[in-house]
């Protein structure tokens, strides 16, 4: 490939509206161009490097015997209805009718296609286990496109569905595909990629995992011990508190005049926020009726843990007269208006705390649950803390780090097949669910993730599994006709040995030439100028500075292919 023809600019300022590296380097190096708020199109390095990982992905699905199928990105309604998500799917999903005034869905995720797909063929318990995937587009009206192609709203997936008829089946098919996604991550460049246990959210299933990259710009919180190999997204992490017992003491009405946040109350009280027990109050979607979670007044609540314990999303509350509650004064003593309580684990055997006394400008100290509050049932509800007890190990080792998802794998059970009536006949002649796994990897969310892992301030450094070339060769002075007729000639030297070469010839500067080079990211750079050719030699160098080395004119050749095979 001739650089003059590659179509795409490169340029040296960083796009202001850039929160994220790989954002900014993608759109300097001509990687791709902004269409719409997460909307890209891409040009041919970005293909190149997504094409090298389909091809990573393809060759481990493979592997596991994934047989590869392609699914529609446009689908009836009737099929979501099936399965019950039609309406359970908030904005997120496109809607959309056809001329006939059919409803249609743009496909986020495929399982009612892929159980629709094998519904009628799989009848029989000597069918299974299989599983199928596919590399398809998908569309989500992501509600905050961010970091390019981190978070999008249109973006290209791989994502498999296995079916088995049994759990155990299931569970040694998982673990399976849990080690072809560790390749996966490890041919691509970032073997540092870990998996965390996560929760399962729209998909459904019991038991899931994330696969994460750790990176200040990652938008997921992950839960890591220090002292075991506890890990776990914080939306499923648990979180485990030691008893809040401070004494006995009677519970006492005391007045706190203005004071209504954590910090104001224990401040007035002199006491320290873990002695205090706080209310955190949502209403839920579907009817604005209240839900007060009271924790520990140090600790916040995991949104996640609160909507699937209610089964139904919720928000923020707004606060009236008309609901009876003493915003800022609320405690689970003598609470006699309209909502729905709950107690977070955090209180449970807590002994001599801080609480609302339900009546403006009045707290009680004193609160003890046992005695207080004696029909309390406790759930986990809270976020785990950075030093929080490791459910695993016991210590005191939690730590939260960011981190971004490249991929998910669930045990989805029978969530599907039951609902959309996919039964098999067992050896007895019975009727059977079957039961089922899902596995996605975003593609363009992974090659925007390992630029975010391998780059320096002048641009991305391709692993060399990925890269969108495997050489770069850079003719300096292609006006002088010794170096020109050299560089041409080991070019053609190159792609006649198989050899993946972006050769530049073009008359720029070094300086130009070297910037650009840089922010195509590819692994090897030959630097073929007059004053090398006066040497005898060829310059090579590694993108990742590890190596720049002089070869003889002579060696030039297979001192490359040496390099491209190591």
């Amino acid at each position: 490939m001739k650089f003059e023809k590659l179509v795409g600019d490169r340029f040296k300022e960083r796009p202001s509206e850039c929160l994220v590296d790989s954002h900014a380097l993608m759109l300097r190096g001509g990687y791709m161009k902004f269409v719409s708020s997460g909307i890209f199109s891409q040009y041919m390095p970005l293909r190149r490097v997504c094409r090298k990982i389909e091809q990573i992905i393809r060759e481990e699905m493979d592997r596991i015997d994934g047989q590869e199928v392609l699914l529609p990105v446009v689908m009836p309604a009737s099929i979501w209805q099936q399965s019950g998500r039609y309406d359970s799917i908030g904005a997120e999903m496109f809607r959309f009718k056809d001329r006939n005034g059919a409803d249609l869905v743009l496909g986020m995720t495929h399982e009612e296609a892929a159980v629709q797909l094998v519904r009628e063929y799989a009848n029989t318990y000597n069918k299974y286990p299989f599983m199928i995937y596919q590399i398809q587009t998908k569309e989500r009206d992501e509600a905050r496109p961010r970091g390019g192609l981190i978070r999008v709203r249109e973006f290209t997936m791989k994502d498999g569905y296995s079916f088995h008829t049994s759990q155990e089946d299931l569970e040694q098919y998982y673990d399976k595909c849990h080690k072809a996604y560790e390749r996966i991550y490890a041919r691509a460049g970032v073997p540092e990629v870990i998996s965390v246990k996560s929760d399962s959210g729209m998909m459904g299933g019991s038991v899931s995992h994330e696969f994460m990259l750790l990176t200040p710009i990652g938008e997921d919180s992950i839960v890591i011990c220090g002292e075991c190999d506890y890990r776990s997204n914080m939306e499923a992490a648990e979180s485990i508190t030691e008893t809040a017992d401070y004494g006995d003491a009677p519970l006492t009405k005391v007045n706190t005049g203005d004071a209504h946040t954590i910090e104001e109350v224990c401040a007035a009280l002199k006491a320290d926020a873990k002695q205090s027990c706080k209310a955190v109050m949502y209403q839920r979607n579907e009817d604005d009726s209240y839900v007060i979670i009271f924790l520990r007044g140090d600790l916040d609540v995991n949104e996640t843990k609160l909507t699937n314990l209610l089964g139904c999303d919720v928000h923020p509350a707004v606060v009236d007269e008309k609901s009876g509650i003493a915003a800022g004064c609320t405690g689970p003593v003598n609470f006699t208006a309209k909502a729905t309580l709950l107690f977070d684990s955090s209180l449970k055997g807590a002994k001599n705390l801080i609480c609302g006394a339900n009546e403006d400008g009045y707290h009680y100290t004193g609160l003890t649950m046992e005695r207080d509050v004696p029909d309390a049932e406790y759930n986990d509800l809270a976020k785990a803390t950075e030093g929080g007890i490791c459910p695993v190990c016991g210590k005191h080792s939690l730590k939260i780090s960011r981190g971004v998802e490249v991929g998910n794998i669930f045990m989805l059970g029978t969530k599907y097949t039951k609902a959309m009536n996919m039964q098999y006949t067992d050896a007895n002649g019975e009727l059977q669910y079957p039961i089922m796994g899902c596995y996605g990897i975003g593609v363009g969310r992974l090659a925007a993730s390992v630029c975010e892992a391998h780059h320096d301030e002048f641009g991305p450094i391709w692993p060399k599994s990925i890269a969108p070339w495997q050489v770069h060769l850079c003719c300096l002075r292609a006006d002088d006709e010794e170096t020109h007729a050299y560089a041409n000639g080991l070019y053609k030297q190159l792609e006649d040995a198989g050899i993946e070469v972006l050769y530049d010839d073009r008359n720029v500067s070094a300086g130009i030439m070297f910037s650009d080079a840089d922010l195509l990211g590819i692994p090897l750079r030959v630097i073929v100028s007059p004053r090398n050719m006066k040497e005898g030699a060829v310059e090579l160098a590694a993108r990742d500075k590890s190596f720049r080395d002089k070869v003889s004119t002579d060696a030039a050749f297979a001192e490359i292919v040496k390099k491209v095979k190591e």
